[in-house]
């Protein structure tokens, strides 16, 4: 089975191939560049960039798999949750091709795509379900931060998410206030090696509370007051780096200790993490720590993977096909709010 794979859901222009559960190419433009000047990403400029660059990935993706439009059988492309105007560029594409070659289509819900993300192998090596298991597993990007419980392969439940903002977005935010550039997360990962985690205390939201849901807002307003209070300290690269050490450990404390909580509760033996945050090094670090405290099995998404990519999409669709899931109809629209349920 060879599937041609869209994922257009904010501000990367992706698409991939993939036979078998392996991934025969996964090409990714980035539109970082064209977001930084705004300090963050503008709806209706990652459309128009999307549009501009679908055709070309997707030529790169059919050239790198070695694979002719007239071998594909099937296509899908993320159905939501995203950006409205960038979810409909890939969405009717692949529906447009679907229709045009008389192939299924499968939409697909991002944060789904995700959550079997780390059961992916690699570029390399087919996608391997065959030891699946029991797990709850830890999405964690710039717009949601959820804890699922997944039972068997394509059923699964969830358990908590963000009820304002997001890890990735408070990351970026925080980031923002101190004067780093778009998107800041990545440079907070780096800034926070040559800093002391405990050098300043900053809330940890919700960490007690019984629930699994997430809230950053209270520790993004806690910097804000902060910085305000001492302005001086921007200029001063060791104080900067511990600042970001300091904001990097409340949120990877609260991202772990409600992950590992919500395992044990569960009584599942496997944890799994997802999504763009997932490449900050210091979670991944705590993430394999605690699980080797609790005896729980870790699966973490390749980085490769963790972002936003076509190959996840690609994978969920041929499971779904597999499992004979129902298709979608090639009239159905974008679900930009869609929940994962």
């Amino acid at each position: 089975m060879t599937i041609l794979a869209l994922e257009t859901s904010c501000d990367e222009t992706s698409v991939a191939v993939v036979r078998d559960g392996k991934i025969l190419s996964n090409v990714v433009a980035s539109q970082v560049e064209l977001h930084a000047e705004y300090g963050g990403v503008v709806p209706e400029l990652a459309a128009r960039e999307h549009l501009k660059n679908l055709l070309p990935v997707a030529q790169s993706a059919l050239r790198e798999a070695g694979i002719s439009v007239a071998q594909l059988d099937a296509l899908a492309a993320t159905q939501g949750p995203g950006l409205p105007n960038a979810l409909l560029v890939g969405l009717k594409a692949a529906q447009a091709a679907a229709f045009a070659l008389n192939k299924p289509f499968i939409g697909i819900h991002h944060h789904e795509a995700h959550l079997y993300s780390p059961w992916i192998s690699g570029e390399t090596r087919a996608a391997d379900f065959s030891n699946f298991q029991p797990n709850v597993s830890l999405i964690v990007s710039g717009g949601h931060t959820l804890l699922v419980l997944v039972k068997s392969e394509l059923n699964h439940r969830v358990l908590g998410g963000t009820i304002d903002d997001a890890a990735g977005e408070c990351f970026d935010k925080t980031g923002k206030l101190m004067g780093l550039p778009y998107p800041a997360g990545p440079l907070i990962d780096r800034l926070a090696e040559q800093g002391n985690p405990k050098a300043f205390e900053f809330p940890r939201p919700l960490l007690h509370d019984a629930n699994d849901d997430f809230s950053f807002s209270g520790l993004k307003t806690s910097v804000r007051y902060f910085i305000r209070d001492h302005p001086a300290l921007l200029a001063d690269r060791e104080k900067v780096c511990d600042l970001c050490a300091s904001v990097q450990a409340a949120i990877v404390e609260v991202l772990v200790k409600k992950t590992i909580r919500a395992a044990k509760r569960e009584g599942v033996r496997c944890v799994t993490a997802s999504g763009g945050v997932t490449c900050n090094r210091a979670l991944r670090l705590e993430l394999e720590r605690a699980c080797a405290r609790n005896g729980f099995a870790l699966r973490l998404a390749e980085k490769s993977l963790c972002t936003d990519n076509a190959a996840m999409i690609g994978i969920l669709a041929e499971r779904k096909l597999l499992a004979r899931a129902p298709l979608p109809s090639l009239d159905e629209e974008i679900k930009p709010g869609w929940a994962l349920v």
